[in-house]
C-alpha cells in the first residue's frame, strides 16, 4: 500500500493507460480523481473499479487543453479528499499524418493537449501543493517518441519531448517546495490511440524487436508511476523511466 491516504489526480483516466494508472494508485491505498474528454460511461466504470477497492473515486468531464478544466479538476479533488498529493498528467493524443501537408489545426490541437494540457494541469497542482506545504509528486506520461522519430508523428513526437523538459525544469522551480517531478516514457503499449495502427505485420514486427517478445499493455506502465508517487521515489526528481521491454536498446 504504497499510496496509503494519499489523493490522485490522473488526466485522461477513463481509458487505456490512464485508467490503469488510476485503478493502480487505488490499489495502493489511494483516493483518485480522474478527468475525461467525453467517454462517461467509460469513467463511470473505472470510478466504479476504484470504489470497489475500497476507495473514494470521482471524475470530471473536460478539454485539458483548457486552463480551466484543470482547476476544476484540482478543486474537486480538494473539495472530495481534502488536497491533491499527486498529479498525473497522461491525456494524450496522436492523429498520425504526413509533415508535408499537416494541417495548422492538427498541429496545434496536439500541442495543445499533450504540452498545454501537460503544463495546466500540472500549474495547477502545484499551487496547491505548495499551499497544503507538505509536498507531492508531478508525474508526466510522455513516450518513447520523446527518443525517436515518427514519419507521421512531426506533430506529436515534439510534444512527448516538450513534456520530459516541463518536468525538469518544473523539478528545479518546485524542489524547495517537495514537490517532485518526472516522466514515465510508455514504449508501444496497445490502447485506443494505436490499436488502427497496430497491423498483424507491424504487431509482429515489433514482437520480434522487444527483447521481452511482446507489446505493452496499460497496466505495465501504472507500477512506474506508483513508484515515482509514492516515498520510494523521495530523492527521484527531474528523472524519466522508460517502460519499452528494451525496445529502444535494441538497436540490432
Amino acid at each position: 500500500m504504497l499510496l496509503q491516504g494519499k489523493s490522485v489526480i490522473v488526466t485522461g483516466g477513463s481509458r487505456g493507460i490512464g485508467r490503469a494508472i488510476a485503478l493502480g494508485c487505488a490499489r495502493h491505498g489511494a483516493d483518485v480523481a480522474i478527468n475525461y474528454a467525453g467517454a462517461a460511461a467509460a469513467a463511470e466504470s473505472a470510478m466504479a473499479e476504484i470504489r470497489a477497492l475500497g476507495r473514494k473515486a470521482i471524475s470530471c468531464q473536460g478539454d485539458v487543453s483548457d486552463p480551466g478544466a484543470a482547476e476544476q479538476l484540482v478543486q474537486a479533488a480538494v473539495a472530495e479528499f481534502g488536497g491533491v498529493d499527486v498529479c498525473v498528467a497522461n491525456a494524450g493524443i496522436c492523429d498520425f499524418h504526413a509533415f508535408l501537408d499537416m494541417p495548422p489545426e492538427l498541429l496545434r490541437r496536439t500541442v495543445g493537449v499533450n504540452f498545454e494540457g501537460t503544463f495546466f494541469v500540472g500549474q495547477a497542482a502545484a499551487r496547491r501543493m505548495v499551499e497544503q506545504g507538505r509536498g507531492g509528486s508531478i508525474i508526466a506520461i510522455s513516450s518513447i517518441s520523446k527518443l525517436v522519430g515518427g514519419e507521421f508523428q512531426s506533430h506529436y513526437t515534439p510534444t512527448k519531448a516538450a513534456q520530459h523538459s516541463l518536468m525538469q525544469s518544473a523539478a528545479i522551480a518546485l524542489g524547495r517546495y517537495g514537490i517532485r517531478c518526472n516522466s514515465v516514457l510508455p514504449g508501444t503499449i496497445v490502447t485506443d490511440i494505436n490499436k488502427d495502427d497496430l497491423t498483424a505485420d507491424k504487431t509482429a514486427y515489433f514482437e520480434k524487436r522487444i527483447p521481452l517478445g511482446r507489446l505493452g499493455q496499460p497496466d505495465d506502465i501504472a507500477g512506474s508511476v506508483v513508484f515515482l508517487a509514492s516515498d520510494l521515489a523521495r530523492y527521484v526528481t527531474g528523472a524519466e523511466i522508460l517502460v519499452d521491454g528494451g525496445m529502444f536498446v535494441n538497436l540490432q
